[in-house]
C-alpha cells in the first residue's frame, strides 16, 4: 500500500493513526483468508502388537495417538479434530479428575522413537459419556479428551471421520485395529514398538451374544457393542490397545466405526474382540465436539472395505 502524502487537513500526528488503522485493517484481512481449513478427515497422505498383526507403515494411521500415563504408554485415541480426542473411558478408571498425569502424543510411528515431527500434548480434562458405570465389560465405555491447546495437523496427524446415518456394517465386513498394546498375553511390545496393525471382520451380532452369553438373562454384548475378530483366535488386540480405533473404509474415506473396548483373554478362541460403537455414540459425540466430520454412503450399500 503506497500513500504518497498527507491529505492537507491532515496533520501530522492524525495521518499516521491514519496509516496505522488503515495497516490493522489489512493485516486482520490476511489473516482472515489464512485461517486454516481442516483437512478431510479419513484421509492418510501416504509418505513415499496387537497379536498376529503387523507392521504398519508411517503415516499410515495419522489419527491413531499414544495415551501416556505418567510418561508411558498407557492407551490408544483416536483424533477427531485439533481440539479432541476419543478413546475408551476405563483408560482413565480412578483417574478422570487428574489430567496431569496424562498426555496425548500424536503423529508417532515407533513410540521408540517417536521423531521430530510427533506432537505431544497435555490433557484439559476427559469426559466419560454418563452412562458408563466403570465395570470392565459394560455399555458406553467411550469417553472424550480434551487437549490443552490445538495441535498443527500435518501428514502424520490427521483427523480420521465418523459415521453417518447411513452407514451399516454387515456381518464379514473386512475394517482394521491398530495399536502398540501387547503382541501376546502378558508380551509388550518389543522396541522400537512399531505401530501394529490387523485386518478383522465384523462378527454378526447374535453369534457375538450367544458366544459370550452368560445365562440368568443377563446379557453381556449390548446394544452399544460391536464385535470383530476371528472365531478361531490367534489374532486380536490386547492390553495396551485400549481406546484404539475400529476403522472401516467407505468409499474413500476412513471411518472410526468403534472403540477397543474388552475382550476375554487375547487372541483366545470364540472370545473375539469387543469393540463400543460409533454408530451408537455418535450424536452423543457431536453434541460436544464442534467440527467432528461425517462421512458414509446413503443406504449403507457400500460400507464394505476395499482391501
Amino acid at each position: 500500500m503506497v500513500i504518497s502524502r498527507p491529505p492537507p487537513e491532515l496533520g501530522g500526528d492524525q495521518f499516521r493513526i491514519l496509516i496505522f488503522l488503515l495497516l490493522l485493517a489489512s493485516t486482520a484481512t490476511l489473516n482472515a483468508a489464512n485461517i486454516p481449513v481442516p483437512p478431510d478427515c479419513g484421509k492418510p497422505q501416504q509418505l513415499n502388537r496387537v497379536v498376529g498383526g503387523e507392521d504398519s507403515t508411517d503415516a499410515q494411521w495419522p489419527w491413531i495417538v499414544s495415551i501416556r500415563k505418567n510418561g508411558t504408554h498407557h492407551c490408544a485415541g483416536s483424533l477427531l479434530t485439533n481440539r479432541w480426542v476419543v478413546t475408551a473411558a476405563h483408560c482413565f478408571k480412578g483417574n478422570v479428575d487428574k489430567p496431569s498425569l496424562f498426555s496425548i502424543l500424536l503423529g508417532a510411528w515407533k513410540l521408540g522413537n517417536p521423531g521430530p515431527r510427533s506432537q505431544q500434548v497435555g490433557i484439559a480434562w476427559v469426559l466419560p459419556h454418563p452412562g458408563y458405570s466403570w465395570k470392565e465389560g459394560t455399555q458406553a465405555d467411550i469417553a472424550l479428551v480434551r487437549l490443552e491447546h490445538p495441535i498443527l495437523f500435518s501428514e502424520r496427524i490427521l483427523p480420521i471421520c465418523l459415521p453417518d446415518s447411513s452407514v451399516r456394517l454387515p456381518p464379514n465386513t473386512d475394517c482394521w485395529i491398530a495399536g502398540w498394546g501387547s503382541i501376546h498375553d502378558g508380551v509388550p511390545l518389543p522396541h522400537p514398538q512399531t505401530l501394529q496393525k490387523l485386518k478383522v471382520p465384523i462378527i454378526d451380532s447374535k453369534v457375538c451374544k450367544s458366544l459370550y452369553w452368560r445365562g440368568g438373562g443377563q446379557e453381556t454384548i449390548t446394544q452399544d457393542m460391536l464385535c470383530a475378530g476371528y472365531l478361531e483366535g490367534g489374532r486380536d488386540a490386547c492390553l495396551g490397545d485400549s481406546g484404539g480405533p475400529l476403522m472401516c473404509q467407505v468409499e474413500s474415506a476412513w471411518l472410526l466405526t468403534g472403540i477397543i473396548s474388552w475382550g476375554e483373554g487375547c487372541a483366545e478362541r470364540n472370545r473375539p474382540g469387543v469393540y463400543t460403537s460409533l454408530l451408537a455414540h455418535r450424536s452423543w459425540v457431536q453434541r460436544i465436539v464442534q467440527g467432528v466430520q461425517l462421512r458414509g454412503h446413503l443406504g449403507g450399500s457400500k460400507t464394505t472395505k476395499r482391501s
